[in-house]
């Protein structure tokens, strides 16, 4: 299996068709959480003209229709806990959305414990409006002898909900294939509280604390130790070895042995150093990683972002370095960011080409454009562009604006006012952005599209214009575009204001022409890697 790929299309399809089984490490999900909820992305206008553009992502509004309805009917047919699981929601929830989004979800956990390693996890984040549902699904799915921990993140401070306490905390279900798990213990910092009230500060800075020698248990035999008799809960061995520690600056001591005023060891006399502690286990209450205000730097717009420290929290724990990581709702890509920061190999599934787009903006800003990885379900000639074109306008729209890094704007009907998508750059240092309008053709053009474009050009006050489609442009549209003239660079390079490009000239590599040298600002860009990532080449 080739390194580092980004699927396009439904997750359950794309399982079934690419994913051989126990071929992955590590699951991270975070599907929709049936809120009835339509889920927006938020672009900043770089003109000023308005303080954000929205675009519709997604929607989790689960109804039970005949979609559902065959999603249940595959779930109930199947053998085992799964079916006897799914019937007994029907039972408790009626046809509901409820059982809708339970029965999307079902296939999928099943797929998923295929697709997983004896030696992997899973961890499915979800919020209390169905995690109680979903921790049964997971029970039938995985066994609830493979259930690990509910963790409780408390992704923000205070919410405000009427007639109920505040809502201010996610679920993660946590569980393995197998007892056969990879896990490596995490550590937190310890508190300045618990500091203060348990440990002594030396002159020096440095904390240090004695630890209760005495066998607890009462097992170890008994036996003498510097003129202390009593059960220690080593043996003679390796109290001498304390003792034999070079000597710290800890009064009254010797070696790592703190004495009493009779100079010889107490029971409480094994020195320990804070710096020399890793720190407190983590537990299953995750209070230290909040979600992502307007202003974090790491934050790309995308409603259901998560921060990178939960993600790799989570790959850290459980795989190693070199294992394949899985996240079959990718949305913009954090899980997918996180384990390219660990060096961990990826898969990335969403049923947006806006999506993708953003994940692949955000790993070239984050890693560099060397970075290689797979694009699988994108079209690849013509041929496949003009089937998504007539199976999903908006997609074809949005994968065809991806072509030339560049983002759409708003759905709603005739609030584009003929433009489908902009890109924004600066070719000054210190000068105003400009910005590229772009119209999407997928079906027949001629001469009044390009006039159209050039009236937007002109009413948007924008450098260039880019016209999008599908047919080679006629000899007038051509002669159109010319007539609208040239922009002019402050750096003195001259680009046609009007441009025309089929898809198949974006395909192959026909760039957008704009000043080279200038910066292209469309997307927020992510943060880069401080470590310079994990680089990794694609094996196909």
């Amino acid at each position: 299996m080739a390194e580092n790929k980004l699927y396009y299309g439904d997750n359950l399809d794309i399982l079934r068709r690419y994913l051989d089984s126990e071929s992955v490490d590590l699951i991270y999900l975070d599907p929709p959480f049936n809120s009835n909820q339509d889920y927006n992305v938020l672009f900043a206008e770089q003109d000023g003209t308005r303080s954000a553009a929205q675009i519709s992502a997604f929607q989790d509004t689960w109804r039970w229709d005949a979609g559902a309805v065959a999603a249940f009917d595959e779930a109930v047919r199947s053998d085992g806990r799964v079916a006897a699981t799914m019937q007994a929601f029907y039972t408790m929830l009626g046809a509901s959305n409820m059982l809708a989004y339970l029965s999307m979800m079902a296939p999928r956990l099943v797929e998923l414990r295929r697709v997983l390693k004896e030696t992997g996890s899973i961890y499915l984040h979800c919020d209390p409006t169905a995690s109680h549902y979903l921790k049964l699904l997971m029970d039938s799915v995985f066994g609830p002898e493979n259930f690990k921990n509910e963790i409780v993140w408390k992704r923000t401070t205070a919410h405000n909900d009427p007639k109920k306490y505040g809502n201010i905390h996610d679920v993660i279900l946590f569980y393995s294939k197998s007892n056969k798990n990879f896990w490596k213990k995490l550590y937190t910092p310890y508190t300045p509280e618990y500091i203060k009230s348990e440990w002594n500060e030396l002159p020096s800075g440095r904390f240090y604390k004695c630890e209760n020698m005495l066998d607890p248990r009462g097992k170890m035999k008994e036996f003498v130790f510097k003129g202390t008799k009593a059960r220690w809960r080593t043996n003679e061995e390796g109290m001498l070895k304390f003792w034999n520690e070079p000597q710290t600056e800890v009064p009254n001591s010797h070696g790592k042995i703190k004495l009493g005023k009779n100079g010889k060891p107490t029971k409480r006399c094994r020195i320990i150093f804070l710096d020399e502690m890793p720190g407190v286990p983590l537990q299953t209450i995750w209070n230290d990683i909040f979600s992502l205000k307007g202003g974090a730097a790491e934050r790309l717009g995308y409603p259901t972002q998560k921060p990178l420290a939960l993600l790799e929290r989570i790959i850290s724990a459980s795989s190693n370095e070199g294992d394949v990581v899985l996240d079959p709702f990718c949305g913009c890509g954090t899980a997918i960011d996180a384990a390219q920061k660990l060096g961990r190999r990826w898969i990335g599934i969403d049923v947006t080409h806006l999506a993708i787009t953003l994940i692949k903006h955000r790993l070239h800003s984050t890693y560099g454009k060397t970075l290689e990885f797979d694009i699988i379900g994108e079209p690849k000639d013509d041929a496949g562009a003009k089937e998504l074109a007539q199976a999903d306008p908006w997609q074809f729209q949005w994968w065809s604006l991806g072509l030339v890094d560049a983002r759409p704007v708003e759905q709603k009907k005739g609030a584009d006012k003929g433009v489908d998508g902009r890109l924004f750059f600066r070719d000054e240092s210190k000068g105003a952005l400009k910005q590229i309008v772009i119209s999407v053709k997928a079906g027949t053009t001629g001469p009044a599209h390009v006039r159209e474009l050039r009236g937007v050009i002109e009413r948007e006050k924008a450098a260039i214009g880019l016209l999008i489609t599908m047919q080679e442009p006629t000899k007038k549209m051509r002669e159109e575009a010319v007539d609208a003239g040239l922009y002019q660079s402050p750096g003195g390079t001259k680009h046609p204001r009007l441009q025309l490009r089929t898809v198949a000239e974006l395909m192959e590599g026909k760039a957008l022409d704009y000043p080279r040298y200038a910066e292209n600002v469309t997307f927020k860009k992510a943060p880069k890697s401080q470590a310079g990532g994990h680089q990794q080449s694609n094996l196909l």
